[in-house]
């Protein structure tokens, strides 16, 4: 499904058939970031957990003049205090030689639709302390930085050791 078509630009959610590209846009993205070695997914995981019986993320693909230009992932998480669900981005990723086109933008504006149409009190994301762009990007259309908040994360090599 389009979900807008302006210029040069579609953004349209993700089919199966996606699968390669998705995999690609993340390890892309990974090399952006510096964490390579940390990219585990492969095509059959993500087909299972983006298109399976139970889809735990979505994806919106970004094309600009028909070329795949983007990508952003994301899934609903819940606000016990705001009580309604939000949107997590997990990853929003433009190629280098298509930035500046305002693709990101429109990505990110476009998931803030959506979380308009589905009656979501946030959404929210995290960004590498180091990526300046990034980050003067996301305060320049009104974003937050959460300083207060520290992220955790327990990694599934622990999961046994906590519950067995």
């Amino acid at each position: 499904m389009i979900v807008l078509k302006k210029d040069k630009l579609v953004i349209r959610t993700a089919e199966e058939k996606d699968i390669t590209l998705i995999l690609n846009f993340i390890r892309e993205l990974a090399e952006y970031e510096k964490l390579s070695h940390e990219v585990k997914a492969d095509e059959e995981t993500l087909r299972k957990n983006l298109f399976g019986g139970r889809a735990y993320a979505e994806v919106l693909i970004s094309e600009y003049e028909g070329q795949p230009a983007g990508y952003a992932l994301f899934f609903h998480n819940f606000s016990t205090f705001v009580g309604k669900p939000g949107i997590y981005l997990e990853d929003l990723y433009v190629r280098p030689s298509l930035r500046g086109k305002g693709i990101g933008k429109q990505l990110l504006l476009s998931l803030v639709k959506l979380a308009k149409e589905r009656d979501c009190g946030r959404v929210e994301w995290a960004v590498l302390n180091w990526n300046t762009p990034s980050i003067e990007f996301y305060k320049s259309l009104g974003a937050s930085m959460m300083d207060e908040w520290q992220i955790f994360r327990l990694t599934a090599d622990k999961f046994d050791g906590l519950i067995s």
